[in-house]
């Protein structure tokens, strides 16, 4: 079950694509954060995805707001995923321990052993005010996204 929408975002630290250090809680007081977890880099609709959020990056992603995509796969995968399709926003990996925040954001599937397409938007308080949790094949419209971030 996701978390719930009014409740406190449990904090993370992740490696991005680069290998560096991310926090949720570095962000709060200075960003909102599209949390956006996805299976598997190299599948085709979560490419599918990524892609459409990095069309509209220049909408979702700016001084106000911070869009992370989080995934199961090594920081080596999302890095070449990233390269391969021009994604400019952080890929943060969710591989060891092996999904631990997607079980922490109530995402994961057990029986897959990878999340399921969950969006979180988190405010500059770090508290969750909108959510939308998908199967693994049904995606996501970005446009909710930007709905939801217009509304903060």
């Amino acid at each position: 079950m996701a978390i719930e929408i009014g409740t406190e975002a449990p904090d993370f630290e992740l490696k991005n694509q680069h290998g560096e250090l991310v926090r949720l809680s570095d962000f709060r007081g200075e960003k909102n954060v599209v949390v956006v977890f996805y299976p598997f880099a190299f599948t085709g609709v979560c490419t599918g995805e990524v892609c459409a959020i990095q069309k509209e990056l220049p909408r979702l992603q700016n001084d106000e707001v911070q869009v992370l995509g989080v995934s199961n796969d090594s920081p080596f995968s999302q890095r070449v995923f990233a390269d391969q399709e021009g994604l400019e926003f952080p890929l943060l990996s969710d591989f060891w321990p092996h999904g631990e925040v997607s079980r922490a954001y109530g995402v994961f599937d057990e029986e897959k052993g990878c999340a399921v397409r969950g969006t979180f938007v988190i405010d500059k308080a770090g508290v969750v005010r909108w959510s939308v949790v998908n199967g693994l094949p049904d995606a996501r419209d970005e446009k909710e996204y930007l709905a939801a971030v217009g509304a903060l």
